[in-house]
């Protein structure tokens, strides 16, 4: 099934979408061969994989390939995905290694994460009389976080854009939960660090210790 197929499909699809099934149906209505059962996958978590892929890549067309590949995916995957566990840290799972192996290819193109630069610093977002310095700010921790290792910035996107906990990071990640908050504090660390005297100013440090 090639991905131009599956978007033509997606847009045939809309009036058929019974947003009531579980995703668990879904899976044994594809395993049948029920491509609507598709349709409604892709309607389902099309925001949330690719906010996720373009947080991470910072590419819209590398988002939007990483979009349709996780489609393919779970088609793909039908026979093997556990109907009875929750679709969507399948999904993130597969999304953040479809966006590593991306990252890896294309290294030098990264850029900052602007959505969760605005997370990271929005306790200065509404005060008027800070703005010179929240543009500062966004500037700097734009590139703190361009500089991060692959999986420290992994679990700062998921954390702060997808307001994932530490054992739901855990779980999509398949590593123990320490090793999630082990990255989650270095990744912060090197975000102080970077930032430096900014930090009692604009409360960048704001539930990092």
């Amino acid at each position: 099934m090639q991905k131009n197929v599956l978007r033509q499909l997606m847009v045939t699809w809309g009036d058929l979408i019974n947003m009531a099934d579980t995703d668990g149906d879904l899976v044994h209505r594809l395993r049948a061969d029920d491509l609507t059962a598709l349709g409604t996958l892709f309607e389902r978590y099309r925001g949330q994989v690719y906010r996720t892929a373009f947080a991470i890549t910072h590419d819209a067309a590398a988002a939007d390939d990483i979009l349709q590949d996780c489609l393919l995916k779970i088609y793909q995957n039908a026979q093997r995905i556990d109907t009875d566990l929750p679709l969507a840290p399948w999904l993130y799972r597969v999304t953040v290694n479809l966006s590593y192996t991306w990252t890896m290819r294309h290294s030098s193109r990264w850029t900052p994460i602007e959505a969760v630069v605005e997370h990271l610093i929005s306790p200065m977002r509404h005060a008027p009389d800070h703005v010179a310095e929240h543009n500062e700010m966004q500037t700097l921790t734009r590139q703190a976080i361009t500089e991060l290792p692959f999986d420290q910035r992994v679990v700062i996107v998921l954390h702060y854009l997808n307001d994932l906990d530490v054992p739901e990071i855990a779980e999509i990640l398949e590593l123990p939960q320490g090793t999630v908050k082990s990255r989650l504090f270095y990744a912060r660390e090197a975000l102080r660090r970077k930032l430096g005297a900014f930090n009692a100013a604009t409360d960048v440090a704001h539930g990092y210790t």
